[in-house]
């Protein structure tokens, strides 16, 4: 068929053309909707909405159809209602219908999504975020629910705020009710492949790995102190991290395969990983930490990029320093860069996650910054935070539901 003989669309009608919204609501059941478009099928009306939700076994329904000419095949509109209703009674549902011209009004300029994560949400916070996406000119246009567990994850698609100025109104209500929002812009750059990066201590492991060599060496209430403060902001990363690591001067380096192997991950850490590869995401690590422990992590979790800082061995024992570029707040941004470029991922579409005041420059790099637990002067700098002890739900501020990822781990068993 050429372009000439395609027929016009007659499924968007402009402005000025009659509609009915169709609502229909009560128990859900299989058949519901295939028996509004059987009954209104008889009046050869056409489509031009959908939307169906169920929640807690209770469906509502709403059908956005035009209005039928009284001219037609079918009966005008007073029969169609009737017709309607009588089906819902059968059904034992209850029927709306509401005279209308055109379709949805269209949404504002600046659309956004927005995440917010509870433990547990509350009817409070919700009532403050949604009151706050309001006053910011936002117009909630659609909301979803990413995951019920370990955290209630819900998404609401927002129109008519641009997007730095909904984030920036955002992060000062969540800071004051204690939960976690996130927001995005909408877009095509959202289904995009992606890139995410991780700090590695206390991010994409519970631990500090050189507190844990520390505790070998006998120094490890020294080696905590002097890291507590680097990760404040209250000492410069490079400074602190020669001070650390020389106090494993004469370690034996036969000790790395212990440390290994008490590394303990982060809940979720795996979870997401898998489902980013899944996805076809590229993800790496960036750590002030140490290679002798990210590589072994790179390898056990088919991680695409790896970097962090060496410690130096002679003679079989640690020398008390380090070898090659420090890896420290700036670097971490650097490294960011070099795997984005490898990767061929624009820099707006990679997601960068840490927790400590050294991860702050790689996190506004990012498309997208996440604070993870994070030290207040992270948190207040970076572009969202996450303040629950599950990795994986940074999935849910790239939009996948807690449903997609059990659906997809159903597929290995």
């Amino acid at each position: 068929m050429s372009a000439s003989q395609i027929p016009p669309a007659t499924a968007v009608p402009g402005d000025d053309v009659p509609t009915l919204l169709v609502k229909i609501f009560g128990k859900d059941r299989p058949g519901i909707t295939a028996g509004l478009f059987d009954t209104l099928a008889a009046y050869s009306v056409d489509v031009v909405d959908i939307e169906q939700i169920v929640t807690r076994g209770r469906i509502t329904l709403c059908a956005l159809v035009t209005a039928p000419s009284p001219g037609g095949s079918g009966a005008a509109e007073g029969d169609l209602r009737a017709t309607v209703h009588s089906w819902a009674e059968s059904m034992q549902l209850q029927a709306e219908i509401i005279s209308g011209r055109g379709d949805n009004r269209p949404r504002g300029v600046g659309r956004s999504h927005v995440t917010v994560l509870g433990h547990p949400l509350t009817a409070e916070s919700t009532a403050c975020i949604t009151a706050a996406i309001t006053s910011a000119g936002g117009n909630i246009d659609r909301i979803f629910r990413l995951a019920k567990y370990p955290v209630t994850a819900v998404e609401f698609a927002v129109s008519g705020a641009a997007t730095d100025a909904l984030r920036s109104v955002l992060a000062l209500e969540a800071a004051r009710l204690g939960v976690d929002v996130a927001v995005v812009a909408a877009g095509l750059q959202r289904r995009a492949e992606r890139l995410i990066v991780m700090d590695v201590d206390s991010t994409l492991i519970q631990d500090e790995v050189i507190e844990l060599f520390a505790a070998h060496a006998g120094c490890e209430a020294e080696v905590a102190e002097v890291t507590a403060a680097a990760m404040r902001g209250e000492l410069d990363f490079e400074q602190s991290l020669h001070a650390r690591v020389a106090l494993l001067a004469g370690l034996d380096a036969s000790v790395v395969e212990t440390v290994r192997k008490e590394v303990r991950l982060t809940p979720g850490a795996r979870t997401l990983v898998r489902t980013l590869k899944r996805l076809g995401y590229q993800v790496g690590v960036v750590s002030g930490g140490f290679t002798q422990v990210t590589d072994a992590l790179k390898e056990e979790l088919g991680l695409d990029f790896a970097a962090a800082n060496t410690l130096e061995v002679a003679d079989g024992k640690f020398t008390g320093r380090v070898t090659g570029d420090i890896v420290d707040r700036a670097g971490k941004a650097r490294l960011l860069r070099r795997f984005a470029q490898e990767a061929g991922v624009p820099l707006d579409q990679t997601v960068a996650i840490g927790d400590g005041a050294n991860d702050l420059d790689m996190l506004n790099t990012a498309g997208l910054g996440v604070a993870f637990n994070a030290k207040p002067v992270v948190r207040e700098a970076a572009h969202t935070a996450v303040n629950v002890p599950f990795l994986d739900t940074v999935l849910y501020l790239l939009g996948v539901t807690r449903e997609e990822v059990e659906a997809a781990d159903m597929h290995l068993e």
